[in-house]
Protein backbone atom coordinates (compact mmCIF):
# COMPACT_ATOMS: atom_id res chain seq x y z
CA UNK A 1 0.00 0.00 0.00
CA UNK A 2 1.42 3.34 -1.06
CA UNK A 3 1.42 6.23 1.42
CA UNK A 4 1.23 9.87 0.39
CA UNK A 5 3.47 12.60 1.87
CA UNK A 6 0.79 13.78 4.31
CA UNK A 7 0.53 10.34 5.92
CA UNK A 8 4.30 10.01 6.36
CA UNK A 9 4.77 13.40 7.98
CA UNK A 10 5.21 13.27 11.72
CA UNK A 11 4.56 16.99 12.32
CA UNK A 12 1.53 19.03 11.23
CA UNK A 13 2.10 21.71 8.66
CA UNK A 14 0.17 24.85 7.74
CA UNK A 15 0.03 26.89 4.54
CA UNK A 16 1.31 30.24 5.78
CA UNK A 17 3.71 32.82 4.39
CA UNK A 18 6.54 33.35 6.86
CA UNK A 19 9.57 35.50 5.94
CA UNK A 20 12.56 33.24 5.32
CA UNK A 21 16.23 33.76 4.54
CA UNK A 22 18.29 30.91 3.09
CA UNK A 23 22.06 31.32 3.07
CA UNK A 24 25.38 29.60 2.49
CA UNK A 25 28.82 30.75 1.33
CA UNK A 26 27.66 31.26 -2.29
CA UNK A 27 24.20 32.80 -1.95
CA UNK A 28 21.77 34.72 0.22
CA UNK A 29 18.09 34.29 -0.74
CA UNK A 30 15.15 36.12 0.84
CA UNK A 31 11.74 34.54 0.24
CA UNK A 32 8.74 33.31 2.23
CA UNK A 33 7.38 29.92 3.11
CA UNK A 34 4.44 28.40 1.26
CA UNK A 35 3.97 25.98 4.13
CA UNK A 36 5.81 25.27 7.35
CA UNK A 37 6.10 22.72 10.15
CA UNK A 38 8.45 22.48 13.10
CA UNK A 39 10.63 20.12 11.06
CA UNK A 40 10.82 21.96 7.73
CA UNK A 41 9.52 24.43 5.18
CA UNK A 42 8.46 24.57 1.55
CA UNK A 43 9.16 27.71 -0.49
CA UNK A 44 9.96 29.13 -3.92
CA UNK A 45 13.43 30.46 -4.73
CA UNK A 46 14.92 32.25 -7.74
CA UNK A 47 17.88 29.91 -8.28
CA UNK A 48 18.55 26.20 -8.41
CA UNK A 49 19.59 24.63 -5.10
CA UNK A 50 20.70 21.03 -5.43
CA UNK A 51 19.18 18.44 -3.11
CA UNK A 52 21.39 17.81 -0.05
CA UNK A 53 22.64 21.43 -0.07
CA UNK A 54 23.27 22.50 3.54
CA UNK A 55 21.91 25.96 4.33
CA UNK A 56 21.57 28.43 7.19
CA UNK A 57 17.95 29.44 7.81
CA UNK A 58 16.45 32.54 9.41
CA UNK A 59 12.69 32.58 10.00
CA UNK A 60 10.58 35.45 11.34
CA UNK A 61 7.68 33.74 13.12
CA UNK A 62 4.79 35.91 14.35
CA UNK A 63 3.90 34.70 17.86
CA UNK A 64 0.27 35.58 18.74
CA UNK A 65 -0.29 37.48 21.97
CA UNK A 66 -3.45 37.74 24.03
CA UNK A 67 -4.26 41.29 22.80
CA UNK A 68 -4.75 40.09 19.17
CA UNK A 69 -1.31 41.37 18.22
CA UNK A 70 1.84 39.42 17.52
CA UNK A 71 5.47 39.65 18.44
CA UNK A 72 8.10 38.52 15.92
CA UNK A 73 10.38 35.66 16.97
CA UNK A 74 13.60 35.36 14.98
CA UNK A 75 14.63 31.72 14.60
CA UNK A 76 18.06 30.72 13.31
CA UNK A 77 18.66 27.09 12.42
CA UNK A 78 20.38 24.84 9.91
CA UNK A 79 18.67 22.92 7.14
CA UNK A 80 19.15 20.61 4.19
CA UNK A 81 17.39 20.96 0.83
CA UNK A 82 15.58 17.65 0.39
CA UNK A 83 13.65 18.36 -2.82
CA UNK A 84 14.03 20.78 -5.73
CA UNK A 85 11.74 21.04 -8.75
CA UNK A 86 11.15 23.70 -11.43
CA UNK A 87 8.19 25.97 -10.79
CA UNK A 88 6.27 25.53 -14.04
CA UNK A 89 3.42 27.71 -12.75
CA UNK A 90 5.53 30.87 -12.99
CA UNK A 91 8.49 32.17 -14.94
CA UNK A 92 11.69 30.28 -15.75
CA UNK A 93 14.39 30.33 -13.15
CA UNK A 94 12.14 29.69 -10.15
CA UNK A 95 12.25 26.48 -8.14
CA UNK A 96 10.07 24.90 -5.47
CA UNK A 97 12.22 23.55 -2.67
CA UNK A 98 11.60 21.60 0.49
CA UNK A 99 13.98 22.14 3.41
CA UNK A 100 14.38 19.84 6.40
CA UNK A 101 15.52 21.59 9.61
CA UNK A 102 18.37 19.30 10.71
CA UNK A 103 19.76 21.54 13.47
CA UNK A 104 17.15 23.52 15.39
CA UNK A 105 16.82 24.35 19.07
CA UNK A 106 14.08 22.64 21.06
CA UNK A 107 12.52 25.99 22.07
CA UNK A 108 12.55 27.20 18.45
CA UNK A 109 10.92 23.95 17.35
CA UNK A 110 8.24 24.42 20.03
CA UNK A 111 7.61 28.03 18.91
CA UNK A 112 7.09 26.92 15.29
CA UNK A 113 4.86 24.08 16.46
CA UNK A 114 2.76 26.53 18.52
CA UNK A 115 2.46 28.82 15.49
CA UNK A 116 1.34 25.93 13.27
CA UNK A 117 -1.14 24.58 15.83
CA UNK A 118 -2.57 28.07 16.44
CA UNK A 119 -3.36 28.46 12.74
CA UNK A 120 -4.64 24.91 12.33
CA UNK A 121 -7.05 25.40 15.23
CA UNK A 122 -8.35 28.66 13.72
CA UNK A 123 -8.94 27.31 10.20
CA UNK A 124 -12.51 26.91 9.02
CA UNK A 125 -13.44 23.54 7.55
CA UNK A 126 -13.76 23.48 3.76
CA UNK A 127 -17.32 22.88 2.62
CA UNK A 128 -17.75 19.93 0.28
CA UNK A 129 -20.59 21.73 -1.50
CA UNK A 130 -18.33 24.33 -3.14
Amino acid sequence: MKQNFEERRSHPRVEKNVPLKIKDDRFDIVTETKNISCSGAYCIVNQYLAPMTKVAITLLIPIPKSDNKATIKKINCQGVVVRTEPNFQTKDGEYKIAIFFNQIGEKDMQDISSYVNFHLSNMRPISQNN
